[in-house]
């Protein structure tokens, strides 16, 4: 008896494993949820949302998360990269605009000294 029953479950396992017939991840992560919760609607429940996001992307929920959480990291670098850039373009702004604020006080320090010095020559 054992002996058939250990025929039966090794013929239907490498029937699952080595014909593609039954897409094994789809079908995997539901039987695992019932196993270990043991709540079949919950399990029903991600088998359907998988199928449906297949049907409408191609890709499997691990595949698309995936793409996205990796396109969302691209663009975060990308907006890191922008933003230190224009933080360094305000900062060289900043530094011309207080270094021609600071020519004008020398030149104007010189000019009252240049004025001061002809009144005091002019005596």
């Amino acid at each position: 008896m054992i002996k058939k029953f250990l025929k039966i479950s090794l013929f239907l396992t490498s029937f699952l494993f080595l014909t593609g017939f039954v897409p094994l991840p789809a079908v995997l992560g539901p039987a695992i949820t019932v196993a270990t919760s043991g709540n079949l609607a919950k399990a029903t429940a991600q088998l359907v949302f998988d199928n449906e996001l297949k049907k409408k992307t191609g890709k499997s929920s691990l595949n698309y998360i995936t793409e996205e959480v990796s396109k969302n990291k691209k663009e975060n670098r990308f907006n890191k990269d922008f933003k230190d850039l224009i933080e360094k373009r305000i900062k060289l702004a900043h530094q011309k605009i207080v270094d021609q604020n600071n020519e004008s006080k020398i030149i104007k320090d010189f000019k009252l000294l240049v004025e001061k010095k002809s009144e005091i020559d002019s005596q």
